[in-house]
């Protein structure tokens, strides 16, 4: 690509609290960006809020898309749908990316080696629960190379996997990175994770269902996995989606 484009997808529901934290620092990693400035358009997908939190992607300079079905990975497809750049990052609204991120996106998308990457995540606190959960996962992304964080591919292999699976309430980024990790097997290529530019995560969930929440929400993750039911539904739907 002699100009890479970028288009970094936000999906948000009542998100006025967090969302300008994040489109701060999308701001300076747009203006650190080699390819410059224009090169990089942000879109928020709005998830029919009902804050203000179309009107500050607005007042940011950001592009919108308005998605009405309530599901992360519809909510991910509509912002891509009016992506323009050759390249399509994801990120979620309470995370905040870091200032060489754009220029990260480019370096690993210009490597034919890859077919996606992630840019792997950095907690915003830290205790014991936390550092014990983040150990946990560690050895599961060295083994996978999946990963969170700002999440990116090329806008023509989204398109081919199809993009975010619209049937799954939840874990849908990571089905969308084996799908993109099969993919590139047949053209030789892999994921790859980019440790050096990290992303910060929120912590929110931690500080609404406890520091050591996490293991106990596995159960029910892997019981959704295994078989849908009422109470497994009724559970990614309050954790996932306060309902």
């Amino acid at each position: 690509m002699d100009r890479t484009s970028i288009s970094l997808v936000i999906p948000a529901r009542n998100e006025e609290a967090l969302l300008p934290r994040l489109l701060e620092t999308v701001a300076v990693a747009r203006k650190r960006f080699h390819g410059g400035v224009d090169q990089v358009e942000v879109i928020v997908a709005d998830n029919v809020s009902t804050d203000s939190t179309a009107d500050i992607a607005r007042a940011a300079g950001c592009r919108v898309a308005q998605v009405e079905k309530r599901c992360i990975a519809a909510v991910r497809n509509g912002g891509a749908a009016i992506a323009k750049g050759d390249i399509v990052a994801f990120v979620d609204a309470d995370t905040q990316i870091h200032p060489e991120t754009f220029n990260a996106i480019a370096d690993v998308m210009a490597d034919g080696r890859y077919v996606a990457a992630a840019s792997g995540v950095k907690l915003e606190r830290w205790s014991v629960g936390l550092a014990v959960t983040y150990l946990c996962l560690l050895p599961m992304l060295w083994i996978t190379k999946l990963d969170t964080g700002v999440v990116f591919c090329r806008r023509e292999d989204f398109e081919r996997v199809g993009g975010y699976e619209e049937q799954l309430q939840f874990a849908e980024d990571v089905r969308f990175l084996w799908d993109l990790r099969r993919l590139g097997k047949t053209r030789g290529q892999r994921l790859t994770r980019v440790r050096w530019a990290k992303a910060v995560a929120s912590t929110r969930k931690f500080d609404s269902w406890g520091d050591w929440h996490y293991f106990k929400m596995l159960a029910h993750v892997g019981r959704s996995l295994l078989r849908r039911d009422s109470e497994s539904d009724q559970f990614a739907l309050k954790y996932w989606y306060n309902r």
